[in-house]
């Protein structure tokens, strides 16, 4: 199955900041969102996730299948790196973490409190997240945010892994993964002016 967006509209704080958007992200397959500050990519990619609803437009096999990591780690500060791994696992009906930690190189950190790991650590953790869910979609809104160069390569094997298991992945980034995967640039459907009208908040678009 497929992550099918057709002719998808979304908005902000009730301002419409796209409209129009098509696209479709096969097994095997990853595609990268572009386009610049407050054009709407992380809109896009919560209404994609269910998080809210499109204002026009279908999206068709999203439903059950998608596992989302915004901005947030999505982290629990006082359980250790093991137990934060065990406990999505376990709220997606997963039992192996071992594959997340080997991915992330988290297994020296296993033990550790997760409030206690540096900035990338816990982005590290949190994108291991997402290989214990057992879902095929991944959305991804900016993943790379506080990662170094090693751990970059880290997430972008992670993918690849993921995609040769027939994954797929939608990610909104600014830089080059290194992965084989095509380009959406989001700017060309960003809503018409006089559908904008009223304030705006770009900061979380």
């Amino acid at each position: 199955m497929a992550l099918c967006v057709q002719d998808v509209a979304v908005a902000r704080g009730g301002v419409p900041v796209l409209s129009g958007v098509s696209f479709t992200v096969a097994p095997r397959t990853a595609l990268i969102l572009r386009g610049p500050n407050g054009a709407g990519k992380t809109t896009l990619l919560r209404t994609i996730a269910g998080l809210q609803p499109p204002l026009s437009g279908r999206i068709d096999g999203a439903e059950e299948t998608i596992a989302y990591a915004g901005h947030a780690d999505g982290l629990k500060a006082m359980l250790s790196v093991t137990e934060n791994l065990t406990f999505w696992a376990q709220v997606f009906g997963q039992t192996d973490i071992d594959a997340a930690l080997a991915a992330y190189q988290l297994a020296p950190l296993a033990d550790r409190l997760a409030g206690t790991l540096s900035a990338g650590q816990k982005r590290r953790l949190g994108l291991a997240r997402l290989m214990v869910t057992g879902r095929p979609i991944w959305v991804l809104d900016e993943p790379t945010v506080s990662l170094d160069a090693e751990a970059v390569a880290m997430f972008a094997g992670a993918v690849t892994a993921h995609m040769a298991t027939g994954g797929m992945a939608l990610i909104a980034t600014h830089i080059d993964l290194g992965l084989n995967a095509e380009t959406f640039d989001i700017t060309p459907y960003r809503a018409h002016p006089d559908q904008r009208s009223g304030a705006s908040d770009e900061a979380f678009l």
